[in-house]
């Protein structure tokens, strides 16, 4: 197993013809590097209100977050409040800041009871709010199953398996997460109904294609202008059962979210303080500074992962045996969501490993046919791909010879979308760690 670890921050850049993976490991890390809390929440912070500042939040970067706001808050100004993130994913306390905010942990991405107590306790921190108060919400991507309170007539198990077959479905960010909001008492915009007559400020990273926060952890502070006919229709779709008093609630209209029109979210305000496409741009900054041209095809690239895969070899290969549409030696970068649809197992058949990341790369790898000078890095930038340990996997020229002389054949693996099998066998796999933030994919490919 590959395992990777962060550069001192004195640390030469590497030189991307005599080390190319290292390269790519460095361009990750920059913009990992930009998306971190410490560095971007400072400048969108208000004033520390007459009343209570109530901090409340979810998401993977939930962590990192609360230690920033903890540093950055005046040290005689009141803070106190709850956020909920992944496990494992609470890095360690700086020194001399001291703990304000309660940090707690539940499972992502299938919700636990831990996530529903966080919730519950959420949501109760909402009452006896007054219009002097200031409720400040931290929320990044992860937090639609950190932050799981089903609505009524609906169970844990019954969200759990939802969830579970919207994964495995193939559907979308926007798609999931609008059912998601219809079958939730405090996604769609519900917790910052419960704060009113509170101001609410929603600090927010930006994990989704297009940085709409509506979207973003499902957005519990914000309007949802999507209903509950779209929230049914996605399920139908995908063949997704829920019990019939909440499909009739659903028809009905019962479980409607408060929308964009709502006086609850008079003078609430919602910042970005991280988004992939600032990510990209520092990525590709590093890029030209060692001397390459760099270019970002785009931060909302989406689809099923091994086809993005495939169409992001077509351009390499094009540039790699031509010099077009780019000029070599060069650096691609996208961002965005991809999919993984699960594959049924044949009988027998072991149970695959992996995530987006893995899957973009078996894509990449076997349209790429081993060619020369191409190296790739995909991997997601809170270092978890999908449920494993490691945040993603490199691709090089002698990937699929490699992986021959490892009796591993690429389209065994792409069936039983087993990417983690895969690239662990010859050495492939980008481990990090949690890195405390999350703006989504990441992935670079060097031409040379």
């Amino acid at each position: 197993m590959t395992a990777s670890t962060s550069p001192s921050p004195t640390a030469a850049t590497p030189d991307p013809r005599e080390a190319p993976r290292a390269f790519l490991e460095h361009l990750y890390r920059v913009a990992v590097d930009r998306a971190l809390p410490l560095s971007t929440l400072g400048a969108h912070l208000p004033q520390p209100p007459k009343g209570r500042a109530v901090v409340l939040g979810a998401g993977k970067a939930g962590g990192s977050m609360v230690q920033a706001l903890e540093a950055l808050w005046p040290a005689d100004a009141p803070l106190s409040g709850l956020v909920v993130t992944r496990y494992d994913h609470i890095p360690p306390r700086p020194e001399g800041v001291p703990q304000r905010i309660e940090i707690v942990e539940a499972a992502h991405p299938v919700p636990d009871a831990a996530g529903q107590q966080a919730a519950e306790r959420i949501l109760a921190l909402t009452q006896g709010l007054t219009a002097d108060d200031l409720v400040l919400c931290l929320i990044s991507g992860g937090g639609s199953s950190l932050l799981v309170l089903p609505a009524e007539g609906l169970t844990l198990a019954d969200k759990q398996r939802i969830n579970k077959q919207l994964l495995d479905s193939g559907a979308h960010i926007g798609e999931m997460n609008c059912v998601r909001k219809h079958l939730s008492r405090i996604k769609g915009g519900r917790l910052a109904a419960a704060c009113a007559p509170a101001r609410v400020v929603t600090l927010t990273i930006s994990d989704v294609p297009g940085d709409d926060p509506a979207v973003i952890a499902s957005g519990p502070t914000v309007p949802d202008a999507t209903t509950c006919a779209e929230a049914l229709a996605i399920l139908d779709r995908y063949g997704i059962e829920v019990p019939a008093p909440v499909r009739a609630q659903l028809e009905s209209g019962a479980l409607e979210t408060p929308k964009p029109d709502d006086a609850a979210f008079a003078g609430h305000s919602t910042h970005m303080i991280a988004t992939p496409q600032q990510s990209l741009e520092a990525a590709a900054a590093a890029a030209r500074a060692a001397g390459l041209e760099a270019h970002i095809l785009s931060d909302e690239i989406e689809g099923e992962s091994r086809e993005v895969g495939k169409v992001h070899a077509a351009l390499a290969r094009a540039v790699a045996l031509r010099g077009a549409p780019f000029a070599r030696p060069c650096v691609i970068l996208s961002g965005g969501e991809t999919t993984v649809t699960i594959r049924p197992r044949q009988p027998g058949q072991a149970k695959g490993r992996g995530g987006r990341a893995g899957e973009f790369c078996m894509g990449l790898a076997g349209a790429l046919m081993g060619q020369p000078q191409v190296w790739a890095l995909a991997a997601d930038t809170d270092g978890i791909d999908g449920v494993e340990d490691n945040a993603g996997a490199f691709v090089t020229p002698d990937t699929l010879a490699r992986a021959t002389a490892q009796d591993r054949k690429l389209s065994d693996h792409l069936d039983r979308n087993d990417a983690y099998g895969y690239f662990d066998a010859i050495g492939d796999l980008f481990v990090t760690g949690p890195t405390n933030t999350n703006v989504n994919d990441f992935r670079a490919i060097l031409v040379l």
